[in-house]
């Protein structure tokens, strides 16, 4: 009768101890998942574009953030406020910060497909840029092209960049006397702005960006 009862209280404790040790495993492991998760974080622009405005200074042991024991803040990033206006048929997208403006033009109105010619119909865009560009009295232009993520990865660096070429003539042209010093890079399917997963998406993501530091002058949105 002892060693029955013996029996029957040990495999009472097991259970109980078993729960124990499986919750402090799970507290472990969402922490773990927590930090990896902000620690791995991919940039959403491409290097060079950030925001260059220093970020602010947050007080880590100020008792008002009720940060949980053992948890640290990640670095502070300044998030730009943007503008953002879209063509109706989304060929182009201007984005406006405090510091840059950003043209987006999509390849299908640029190019042919698969293709880093230049329709008929590019020219007039492309001088349309170079125009806020001028008004802007900007000095650095940024010239990047882009592809969906349908076929190779190296053939889409290379069109993206024969792209961003493409239109960095025009605007040599249009710009000549201006004295402006260009980046020109093709980052392929690196980066996308929409969901590749659908053409609609796909479409947005097929585009040349002209990016440029905003003057003091106030621009109208078009």
């Amino acid at each position: 009768m002892r060693a029955t009862t013996a029996r029957t209280r040990r495999a009472m404790v097991r259970p109980a101890a078993t729960a124990i040790a499986a919750a402090v495993l799970f507290t472990s492991v969402q922490f773990t998942m927590a930090a990896s998760a902000s620690a791995d974080e991919s940039p959403s622009t491409p290097p060079g574009t950030e925001s260059t405005s220093p970020p602010p200074e947050v007080d880590g042991n100020n008792p008002g953030l009720k940060l949980r024991d053992g948890a640290t803040l990640a670095p502070a990033r300044v998030l730009p406020i943007i503008s953002v206006v879209e063509s109706e048929g989304g060929e182009e997208r201007r984005e406006d910060t405090s510091e840059t403006v950003k043209f987006a033009l999509q390849s299908e109105v640029l190019f042919g497909k698969d293709s880093a010619k230049l329709s008929s119909a590019a020219n007039d865009r492309i001088a349309a840029v170079a125009a806020e560009i001028e008004k802007q009295g900007a000095q650095k232009v940024r010239v990047f092209g882009f592809t969906d993520n349908l076929g190779s990865s190296a053939h889409g660096d290379v069109l993206s960049k024969q792209r961003a070429q493409a239109v960095h003539g025009v605007l040599e042209k249009e710009l000549s006397a201006a004295g402006i010093t260009y980046e020109i890079r093709g980052y392929g399917e690196q980066y996308p702005i929409a969901d590749n997963g659908n053409e609609e998406g796909r479409k947005k993501n097929r585009r040349v960006e002209i990016s440029f530091p905003r003057g003091d002058t106030d621009s109208s949105q078009n």
